[in-house]
């Protein structure tokens, strides 16, 4: 959840770390929900009640948050919704504490737009750890203002108001754990929701995007070879990430709302988005067309 400064005078080299430029207030943030997330280790913590309810809140944060609205419709606008339903859909979103829209959606289409260049704010090209973590525990970054990608957004006065404000939802998240967890089962209960509800699922969510950065860009297989970067297929982040693991799919076709394109590269963001416009709260959904699906690997993007 990098806040990016727009004052570039002193702009650190990626791959390694400048001291004097960290952005101490991100450290302590993601520091702080990992030493929290450790406490769910302890026996007396856990709590049928609260794994389900990680298992719920991973699926809402970063399946719908972080796949459905902030990629998939905010970056790339792959599909349309209603006004309301995008607002309720951005505040899901910000409970995975990955930044708000503004910044977020910016730096995805400067990856986009320089994937594995020297421009691309995480390519494993600058190291692998680098891709995963280190560039967003910077101030500056060279080349890299997310608002200035994502202008199209600060029109909309909610979203700019989030940007500002994504940390707040998880905090009131914390406080309704707490307080509704302590009036049912007593105090334990209430911390074990927060453990497990908010610290350990925040951190496998963390996790489980930033390895699209970096896993995504180092193993697996190409559909399609000539996307001009080391965009990759690895069917075990697609596994975790709900299909966003189908990343070299989505490079060739970024605003495809469908990014398994394969019989076996299964999507259930894709699957979730199709359900909602079964309800009739999404609609003008983008994806290939048949004829534009791989069918053996390697299939250059210039023929699609």
């Amino acid at each position: 959840m990098p806040v990016m400064s727009k004052v570039l005078e002193h702009r650190p080299r990626r791959g390694g770390i400048e001291w004097g430029n960290l952005s101490w207030g991100v450290i302590i943030a993601i520091g702080g929900m990992h030493v929290l997330a450790l406490l769910a280790v302890l026996p007396a913590l856990f709590s049928w009640s609260g794994l389900i309810m990680m298992v719920v809140l991973i699926w809402l944060s970063g399946g719908v948050g972080i796949n459905i609205c902030y990629h998939r419709l905010m970056t790339h606008r792959s599909f349309k919704t209603w006004k309301w339903f995008e607002r309720v859909l951005l505040l899901i979103a910000s409970l995975a504490w990955q930044g708000g829209p503004v910044t977020w959606v910016g730096i995805h289409r400067l990856h986009h737009q320089h994937s594995d260049t020297d421009h691309d704010p995480h390519s494993p090209r600058h190291g692998f750890t680098w891709s995963h973590i280190l560039w967003m525990l910077h101030k500056k970054i060279e080349g890299v203002e997310g608002s200035d990608a994502a202008k199209d957004l600060l029109r909309d006065g909610f979203v700019r108001r989030l940007d500002s404000w994504f940390w707040l939802p998880q905090f009131l998240l914390i406080a309704g754990l707490f307080i509704l967890g302590w009036i049912i089962g007593g105090w334990m209960l209430g911390l074990s929701w927060v453990v497990w509800g908010v610290a350990l699922r925040t951190v496998l969510v963390f996790h489980m995007t930033w390895f699209v950065n970096s896993a995504t860009h180092t193993w697996g297989y190409q559909n399609f070879k000539n996307t001009r970067d080391h965009s990759t297929n690895l069917w075990w982040i697609a596994l975790l990430t709900f299909g966003e693991g189908w990343h070299n799919n989505h490079h060739a076709l970024p605003r495809s709302a469908a990014h398994g394109m394969r019989w076996f590269e299964i999507d259930l963001t894709y699957w979730t988005i199709c359900a909602m416009s079964w309800l009739g709260i999404v609609w003008d959904i983008h994806k290939p067309s048949t004829e534009k699906m791989p069918r053996n690997k390697g299939i250059p993007v210039e023929n699609i």
